[in-house]
């Protein structure tokens, strides 16, 4: 069984996707997530489609990598769907015994899928475009006046890191635990929810025991290395915005502005 996953994997490049500063790629992406809650018309949604469109072809990022993104998540989307086709008063489109569908729950369920698919997508891009270092960094420069409250950003940010790396290496090792599991006769597929939960321990406790392990061991590492938190510490690469950021974050904001007010 294999874990078709992209979050936390980051693919190397050198498109104009890959150059711009995190702190850029990060302030679009949280933009185009509050546009996606702003505008509620397919219009709007068709050109923020465009936007990620381009953006993936700018990005040299693989189609498949981006439906990989989806996959996981295609039995919440189907539900969502289908929840809101079913169950969301208006007129009477089609009846059939207690299945009832309107108009209403119609648009309302096609309008909740595409918002979906367009958020996933929008993080997809970031995630795949940038590494998790750099995400961490970019987090903590934006959230650096929050400093001045106590507020333990490079912790927060450091435990970002820690998990973005860690996302693709507990996978593997489920797909491990799982084709071993297998071999010597576990049943992961077959039987009813309960027995299917209770086929699912014999997975869970060897995983559990890894992660703690890994956990311990990335503890005992960093502390021979003498870390002790953000303070006073410096960066390797200093995050530096160019004249392109600017330009880009200005289009794009004004752009997604524009998509607010028209629709």
């Amino acid at each position: 069984m294999a874990f078709d996953i992209t979050l936390g994997q980051y693919l190397p490049g050198d498109s104009f996707i890959h150059r711009l500063d995190p702190r850029t790629k990060l302030i679009i992406a949280v933009a185009l997530i509050v546009v996606l809650f702003l505008v509620d018309t397919f219009v709007g949604y068709f050109w923020i489609a465009l936007f990620l469109f381009l953006a993936i072809v700018n990005g040299n990022i693989p189609i498949k990598s981006v439906v990989k993104s989806l996959k996981p998540l295609t039995f919440i989307i189907v539900l969502t769907v289908i929840l809101n086709i079913l169950f969301t008063d208006g007129n009477t489109l089609f009846q059939l015994g207690f299945i009832r569908i309107t108009d209403q729950g119609l648009y309302k369920g096609l309008m909740l899928g595409f918002r979906l698919i367009l958020l996933i997508l929008s993080t997809t891009i970031m995630t795949l475009t940038t590494s998790p270092l750099a995400i961490t960094d970019a987090l903590e420069n934006l959230l650096g006046p929050l400093k001045k409250l106590k507020f333990p950003v490079h912790e927060l940010s450091m435990m970002l890191t820690i998990a973005l790396r860690f996302i693709p290496t507990l996978l593997e090792e489920t797909d491990k635990i799982m084709k071993a599991q297998m071999a010597r006769g576990a049943d992961f597929e077959s039987g009813n929810l309960l027995k299917r939960a209770q086929n699912m321990v014999p997975l869970l406790v060897p995983l559990f025991v890894s992660a703690f392990r890994r956990a311990d061991d990335l503890a005992i590492a960093m502390e021979s290395r003498c870390y002790r938190g953000g303070e006073g510490r410096t960066r390797l690469k200093e995050l530096v915005y160019e004249k392109v950021d600017y330009v880009t974050l200005l289009v794009v904001i004004l752009a997604l502005a524009l998509v607010v007010y028209l629709f």
